[in-house]
């Protein structure tokens, strides 16, 4: 039985490495960004609020 030829494992994991890289980049990206909005929420909702208060 004739071996085919070798398998290229060095690009593979290296290109793995690269996509898991690229992954937790968009994950993180996409964390911080929620909790800017979240931020973002709470603070127009406290401006809300005091205005609220203010007109009684």
């Amino acid at each position: 039985m004739a071996k085919g030829p070798e398998k290229n494992t060095k690009n593979k994991a290296l290109h793995t490495k690269l996509l898991n890289k690229k992954k937790a980049k968009i994950q993180a990206e996409k964390k911080e960004h929620a909790l800017r909005l979240k931020a973002l929420v709470a603070k127009m909702n406290e401006q809300k609020k005091n205005e609220g208060s203010d007109n009684i």
